[in-house]
């Protein structure tokens, strides 16, 4: 069997506060999202986490997105939507204090959210969306799959 092409994953710091474990965090659940999309590597690929502020956020989604607030996660996919998995794979970026606020706001542990806004992110650069009620369906169920394999509870679940 060959082997399996690599995967880099770089996480990034733009903001302090950051509790150390969370690099390790974020490469589970990448990898986790990634064979829970049944997702194959078609070469080698990289990806990036960035863990920022609130303020770096909303800066981002205002240049991006149009949308002058601050948000939990962003997703900005440089591969085709379910093409290929190789080469520059995208960025995921994360604001502390929305995930703290948020985390806090649904009774989570913040690693718990954290995992689960990483998969979601990660499913965003495969190409998954949530725009159409079924896509959304689709979508929160991988994750929901992705996330009982790590051990955590149904985000989606009141």
């Amino acid at each position: 069997m060959p082997p399996t092409p690599p995967l880099e994953i770089a996480v990034i710091r733009n903001a302090e506060d950051w509790p150390d474990h969370f690099d390790a965090l974020a490469e589970k659940a990448v990898l986790a999202a990634l064979a829970g999309a049944k997702a194959k590597l078609k070469g080698a690929a990289e990806i990036s986490v960035l863990l920022t502020d609130d303020a770096e956020q909303r800066d981002l989604n205002a240049q991006w997105r149009g949308k002058d607030a601050a948000t939990n996660v962003l997703s900005f996919p440089q591969i085709e939507p379910f093409g290929p998995v190789a080469g520059l794979l995208g960025d995921i970026t994360l604001a502390r204090e929305t995930l703290v606020r948020e985390a806090e706001e649904q009774g989570k542990s913040l690693e718990d959210h954290f995992t689960h806004l990483v998969v979601h992110g990660f499913l965003h650069i495969l190409g998954y969306d949530h725009l159409e009620e079924a896509e959304a369906l689709h979508m929160e169920g991988l994750e929901t799959q992705i996330l009982a394999g790590l051990g955590l509870a149904d985000p989606y679940q009141d």
